[in-house]
């Protein structure tokens, strides 16, 4: 495989020319992802730019900092309120383009799903930035239903679209809002639901508004393309449609249908995928107003993607289309068929949470350590290397002999004969015709001349097909205090791809590539896959760990599913959260601050009493003291400990001082 020498001499671990911030901005996609939202500044620091104005960032690393003297420690989820109200005016401007340019004769407004994050401070700063653009909330359960009326308090204006299985107390509480005055919208998923929504409309004596979602015929894409199509999950057949129309018009209650829902699908990359679904949903539409409904509204649902590679591709973790011309489409092909039909355009409303969400949280963890394959040196020379008293075997004189013999020519058939070498001695080891010293000379050589080899293909134009893996073997392995379950369980459950970067040493150029392993015990708790222009990276490049200084990372677009998805492996709990805003004199402040989870709190999640757990270890030290293996000092210590990391971070924290 040949390599253009322009691109060789950029390799980030190619020492050609001197490191630059730009060659950072490069080598993490920044810009690609970041859509101005992150970049870095001269001391080699993330900053974010809550409305992607590079004179009014935020230094990440600076936070952080402040963050440890206010005895906050990593890992952390930082969110930014800002850029969520800059997301809210981005969704709604575009959409305001698109109905001034296809002369559209209604309005739009989104609706925040709040599964999407159900964190309050997260829902409240939605619904209260939205207020301007008259946006509304959608809910998908009863509890989550709950919430949102007492949020919506005397707010008639803002729509609350209520959409998953109802029973009947969930559709009783949609009525009773609905008698407080709120424009609710339960969709009905099944019809079986249609007859609760007429029950409690006959016995509080309302009009409900109904919505009705339809089961799209046409395809989803990438992760969730099963969550449409005819075999989707919810919605109903247009027979089903059919016979709730005659239902409803059999009660004078036709004017009560006054939305036509679909589900498209989420994280929909290709935009053909979105054109085909509005296209059905809108011809649906004029139908049902042909039949006499009283439609108000279109809920296009979700899908909207986030780019979360930047490479703007058809890729799983990816989009080939912008929002903008999302919103262009959606107008476009909505009042094309009505204009066509001869039927009023309806108001659209769209249920894109993850585009709003997504970019306004960071999670930044520290560095515990690194393991690294390529540590172990050798000159090659056999009196040098080994001073035992055993005959070298065959399968070690080989690995020597391969080290030696490393040269740009003799690439492939070093490696080769590297594993060989390798495989066989494994095999006298288990046979135990290998003792157990020379079996750690034959591994110190094997790793040596792998490293050897890696060095050489790094500084070669022509690069053999047969090594390219050879950097991903080699690569260290960083531990890194958090855990993927709780704080990236999508990474872990579908392997979604992150953006992950040091946010600081930036203006130094990274000298190692690896992989993260989080601190829980299970061996699924990692990333090994990381983002890239062209396709999905093994290994990602870092920096060396210092002896006593903190390397910290982050990974960035996490505020979509990632908080509520979480689960409690090896009890490690939510992590602290701190809501940071910027001021116009410049600089930031803390809006607020909800502290992580402690470990009796954690203990308490999975029914351990916690009342119990502290006199048991006093009467075990009361005992230890009895039989003379422990001083009444010594005991007090212990429990004192013990007391202290009960109400302790479920994370790993520095030593005090």
């Amino acid at each position: 495989m040949a390599v253009d020498p322009k691109t060789l001499a950029n390799h980030p671990l190619h020492p050609a020319s001197p490191w630059r911030i730009d060659d950072s901005l490069d080598l993490y996609h920044v810009n690609a992802w970041g859509k101005g939202y992150f970049g870095i500044n001269e001391a080699g620091h993330v900053v974010v730019r809550p409305d992607t104005r590079p004179e009014r960032d935020i230094d990440l690393y600076e936070v952080i900092e402040g963050l440890q003297a206010r005895d906050l420690t990593t890992p952390v989820v930082v969110r930014f309120s800002d850029i969520l109200a800059h997301r809210l005016k981005h969704l709604h401007d575009a959409f305001a383009q698109a109905i001034a340019e296809n002369d559209y004769r209604n309005r739009y407004a989104a609706v925040f799903p709040i599964k999407v994050n159900q964190q309050r401070l997260v829902v409240e700063e939605v619904y209260r930035y939205g207020a301007q653009f008259g946006f509304g909330l959608e809910v998908g359960s009863k509890p989550e239903l709950l919430a949102v009326m007492a949020m919506t308090e005397n707010a008639p204006d803002r729509l609350i679209v209520c959409n998953g299985f109802k029973d009947d107390s969930y559709i009783e509480a949609v009525t009773l809002a609905t008698k407080l005055g709120r424009t609710i919208i339960p969709v009905v998923e099944n019809f079986e639901e249609l007859s609760l929504i007429l029950k409690h409309a006959d016995k509080y004596h309302v009009r409900p508004r109904i919505g009705v979602r339809v089961k799209l015929t046409t395809e989803g894409s990438g992760k969730w393309r099963d969550s449409t199509g005819e075999k989707s999950k919810f919605g109903l057949f247009i027979t089903e449609i059919l016979e709730l129309v005659q239902v409803l018009k059999a009660r004078d209650m036709l004017d009560c249908l006054q939305l036509v829902h679909c589900h498209p699908g989420s994280q929909l990359q290709d935009i053909r995928r979105v054109k085909d679904a509005i296209n059905e949903l809108a011809h649906v539409y004029a139908e049902l107003k042909r039949l006499g409904a009283g439609l108000q509204y279109i809920d296009v649902g979700g899908g909207l993607g986030v780019d979360y590679d930047g490479s703007g591709t058809n890729f799983t973790s990816s989009m080939n289309y912008t929002l903008n011309e999302y919103a262009s489409d959606v107008v476009y092909r909505i009042a094309s068929v009505c204009n066509a039909r001869d039927v009023p355009h309806p108001m659209i409303i769209s249920e894109s949470g993850r585009a709003v969400a997504a970019y306004h949280s960071v999670l930044v963890f520290d560095v515990l350590g690194s393991s690294a394959l390529d540590k172990f040196q050798v000159t090659g020379r056999e009196k040098q290397d080994y001073d035992g008293q055993e005959e070298l075997p065959q399968p070690v004189r080989d690995l020597f002999v391969a080290f030696r013999a490393v040269s740009r020519r003799r690439l492939v058939e070093c490696y080769h004969d590297a594993l060989t070498a390798r495989d066989q001695a494994l095999q006298m080891f288990s046979l135990g015709l290998l003792s157990l010293e020379l079996r750690g000379l034959m591994e110190r050589l094997f790793w040596a001349t792998c490293a050897k080899i890696r060095d050489v293909y790094r500084r070669i134009e022509r690069r053999p097909e047969e090594l390219e893996g050879l950097e991903s073997i080699l690569s260290d392995t960083y531990f890194c205090n958090f855990s993927v379950f709780q704080s990236l369980p999508d990474s872990w459950a579908i392997d979604q791809l992150f953006p992950i970067m040091p946010i600081h040493r930036l203006n130094e150029r990274p000298s190692r590539t690896g992989v993260l392993a989080d601190i829980t015990c299970d061996s699924d708790g990692k990333i090994d896959h990381f983002v890239s222009l062209r396709d999905d990276k093994r290994t990602l490049e870092l920096h060396e760990v210092k002896a006593g200084e903190k390397y910290y990372l982050a990974a960035f677009l996490v505020g979509a599913y990632q908080e509520t998805l979480g689960d409690l492996h090896n009890l490690f709990g939510d992590t602290h959260v701190v809501h940071v805003r910027h001021y116009d004199e410049g600089g930031w402040w803390i809006e607020e601050v909800v502290k992580g989870d402690t470990a009796n709190r954690v203990l308490e999640y999975m029914e351990y009493d916690v009342a119990e757990l502290s006199p048991a270890l006093t009467r075990d030290c009361e005992r230890a003291i009895r039989d003379g293996r422990m001083s009444i000092a010594e005991s007090q210590v212990l429990k004192r400990f013990y007391e202290s990391e009960l109400d302790g971070y479920s994370y790993l924290e520095p030593p005090a001082n």
